[in-house]
C-alpha cells in the first residue's frame, strides 16, 4: 500500500510569470493520480 503524498508547492495560473496550470487541469490530474490534497501557493497578484 502506498503512503499518500500531497503537494505542498503548487503555482496554477493566478501565480503571475510562476505558474501555468489551469485549475481544471489540474484537478483532472490529481483525481487520476488518486491524489486527495494539494496546496495551491499562488503569489504575485491580490
Amino acid at each position: 500500500m502506498r503512503a499518500p503524498f500531497t503537494h505542498l508547492h503548487v503555482h496554477t495560473q493566478y501565480s503571475l510569470l510562476d505558474g501555468a496550470a489551469r485549475l481544471g487541469d489540474m484537478f483532472k490530474a490529481c483525481n487520476e493520480m488518486g491524489m486527495s490534497h494539494i496546496a495551491m501557493t499562488d503569489h504575485g497578484n491580490l
